[in-house]
């Protein structure tokens, strides 16, 4: 199927997004999944960078980025603190004792976090949207002056897990948060958090430009033309999130995950000066093997005669400065 550009911004129920077009094919899927050898949990040993947790607590000046794990980054911009996708829970499952279990820990341990400012969800999934992480984070100190940025629907529901300041953004609208303007824009994707909820909520990703930077976070994608899009409309992007894991089968993820050689494209679209890989290595979600994309990723990037360094895979925990490469 070609990749398409969403048409949400004027309905949820388009064919590339629509969770419910899917429920006999993720039947298929799972069944097929019987067949296949998943290699379990204990087949992988990826190793955590070591950081500088008082370092990240401390510091309100030099830009930085940590990756925590699966879609989770530590953004350090603009004199602000920002999560995004915050997930500490061992399971991306509604419940806590079944469910795809985490296979590393968490790059930077919850108690480790600075001052959090800013949070930032994309959608409502449950590897990307966890409710005992949003009570934690709201049950801290600085909880109640934490501001969240939701796409449009879900601010009902982290109010219903303490969340006071809520935000809720559709495609194009911005936000000014202190010294940042945070941008809501389109990706191709879908959200659902139970069996009749398809589509009820917006999902999206974020440009936050602060501290002379333009960041943008994707959350989950398929690959589109809105990457062009948000380039043309916001500007050359200085980083990028982009996810390169959970899209096997194609035939299946396609539409609502990109893998290494599509993240690649997206990387030209934005025109970005650096990107970093996420949604890999974390949780066991789909077939492929959970070191596979950042191997497909390399691969890529020499077929393309792109160096490695513009495109980087962290390790979990790691913390680039970005100072030091701007």
């Amino acid at each position: 199927m070609s990749a398409v550009v969403c048409p949400g911004e004027t309905s949820l129920n388009c064919s590339c997004c629509d969770g419910d077009k899917n429920l006999w094919n993720f039947l298929k899927w799972r069944w097929q999944r019987l067949f296949k050898e998943i290699l379990p949990a204990s087949a992988y040993n990826f190793p955590l960078a070591t950081n500088d947790p008082q370092f990240l607590r401390n510091n309100r000046s030099r830009p930085t980025i940590t990756w925590i794990g699966q879609s989770s980054l530590l953004i350090q911009l603009g004199g602000l603190n920002i999560l995004t996708d915050p997930h500490f829970s061992e399971r991306a499952s509604p419940l806590t004792w079944f469910g795809p279990q985490r296979v590393v820990p968490t790059g930077l341990a919850f108690c480790d976090l600075p001052v959090i400012d800013l949070v930032l969800i994309s959608h409502n999934h449950y590897d990307h949207l966890d409710q005992i992480t949003i009570r934690k984070l709201v049950q801290r100190q600085e909880g109640p002056r934490i501001r969240f940025i939701v796409p449009a629907g879900l601010g009902r529901l982290l109010n219903q897990w303490g969340a006071r300041q809520v935000t809720e953004l559709t495609w194009w609208d911005s936000l000014t948060f202190g010294p940042a303007m945070v941008t809501a824009v389109p990706v191709q994707h879908w959200s659902r958090r139970g069996p009749f909820d398809g589509n009820q909520t917006r999902w999206a990703g974020f440009v936050v430009e602060a501290g002379g930077l333009r960041f943008f976070f994707n959350g989950d994608s398929g690959y589109s033309n809105t990457f062009k899009e948000i380039r043309n409309r916001l500007g050359v992007i200085d980083v990028a999130a982009l996810p390169i894991g959970a899209y096997e089968p194609r035939w299946f993820m396609k539409d609502h995950h990109m893998d290494p050689e599509e993240a690649v494209q997206a990387h030209l679209d934005l025109e970005a000066r650096l990107s970093i890989a996420l949604h890999w290595g974390t949780f066991i979600l789909t077939d492929e093997a959970l070191d596979e994309p950042p191997q497909r990723l390399q691969g890529v990037l020499q077929d393309r005669a792109i160096p490695e360094s513009v495109f980087r895979v962290l390790q979990h925990g790691e913390t680039l400065l970005l100072d030091s490469i701007f």
